[in-house]
């Protein structure tokens, strides 16, 4: 009888460790872009702190906005993009980073973080996590088909109707994103990407209004897995993301031969941030998830898998050399000079671009 009361005893201990270890499961909430990590960023950052993370994904920018400035998003880890980090900074949406728990910080690259001043002075808020292009994704036979020999290095592809009308059939997509893919359109016009002229703004609707017919659909996530699988031939998208197509599409061998693009005229380039909200509830666990990111490995393998670039100085040497020396990746000088940033949008002219996107994607 002793000897069962002992048992028993033990059984009971061993469940009220067990509740107690449960009770204090350290946990991190993280609200990412979707298809944004390698398959193991997660799980060994879980393995490596002991940290249960809770990830959910969203595909556009103006959908993580809204979730923030609701004022509860209930989230410790946000990736906002550039332009919309620095509205939002404004409007209070995010606590500062305590750089005392970062330990990696020296491995950021500083002129790139003097860059980034611009959106979040003194780099207070934020660090980079990637960076690339919008250009535009393409399978090589099929647009061949469509098109003959004509060389798909301008934005001549997608904004002249006599060009992206041979492209209907084999189908194409567009980002659902009127803060990058209007500017996009202004930019091709000879119009500054930043204004706030609502004429040109008027411009670039009337000429995404003339290929509109000729495009398959508007989303920011989607044409990942259609162009690898040949749902789609032309793309136009981020540069990381339609490297993952083209590195679908092989590692399917389905015999899809993808490519990627950055126009000749220039393009448009995105830095994605990583910032923790003001009412994160887990805000030890976000430093943490801010430091592991912040190793050198940890990075590279990231580039390695997104093939997006990264701003991490330390885990360059790190990279597959063919994705060091990819142009589509990691543009040369004199294509870098052709690149510009998406601009910060006053509130009245983003309703104008809200507006003029909705005529745009209805068509009418």
């Amino acid at each position: 009888m002793k000897k069962t009361k002992q048992k028993l005893l033990a059984v009971a201990l061993g469940m009220a460790v067990s509740v107690a270890a449960q009770a204090e499961q350290r946990v991190l909430n993280v609200y990412h872009w979707s298809d944004y990590v390698a398959p193991d960023t997660i799980s060994n950052f879980e393995k490596q702190t002991g940290i249960k993370v809770v990830f959910d994904v969203y595909d556009s920018n103006e959908v993580l906005e809204a979730k923030l400035l609701s004022g509860r998003s209930g989230y410790d880890i946000v990736v906002p993009s550039n332009p919309f980090l620095a509205k939002q900074i404004k409007a209070g949406v995010y606590q500062k980073l305590d750089k005392s728990q970062l330990t990696g910080w020296s491995n950021l690259n500083k002129d790139l973080l003097r860059t980034l001043e611009v959106s979040d002075a003194g780099n207070q808020y934020s660090i980079p996590y990637m960076w690339g292009s919008i250009g535009i994704g393409y399978n090589v036979d099929k647009v061949k088909a469509a098109l003959g020999d004509q060389a798909v290095d301008s934005w001549d592809v997608i904004f002249k109707p006599e060009n992206i009308k041979k492209l209907q059939e084999c189908g194409v997509a567009v980002l659902d994103s009127p803060t990058e893919i209007i500017p996009t359109a202004m930019h091709y016009l000879g119009l500054p990407t930043d204004s706030e002229n609502p004429e040109h703004i008027k411009q670039a609707e009337a000429l995404l209004l003339s290929v509109r017919p000729y495009i398959t659909y508007f989303h920011s996530s989607k044409y990942i897995s259609d162009l690898a699988s040949g749902n789609i031939c032309v793309a136009v998208g981020y540069s990381g993301d339609l490297y993952q197509s083209k590195s679908r599409a092989e590692e399917a061998k389905n015999k899809i031969k993808l490519a990627y693009k950055i126009p000749q005229e220039g393009a448009g380039t995105f830095f994605d941030m990583i910032a923790i909200p003001k009412d994160a509830k887990n805000v030890k666990e976000a430093h943490e998830f801010v430091n592991y990111l912040l190793q050198p490995q940890v990075m590279a393998d990231l580039t390695n898998y997104l093939q997006f670039p990264n701003a991490n100085d330390k885990a360059t040497p790190l990279v597959d050399e063919a994705i060091r020396t990819d142009p589509g990746i990691y543009p040369p000088a004199e294509l870098m000079g052709k690149l510009y940033t998406f601009a910060d949008f006053s509130a009245k002219t983003q309703r104008l671009l809200t507006r003029s996107w909705t005529k745009i994607k209805s068509g009418k």
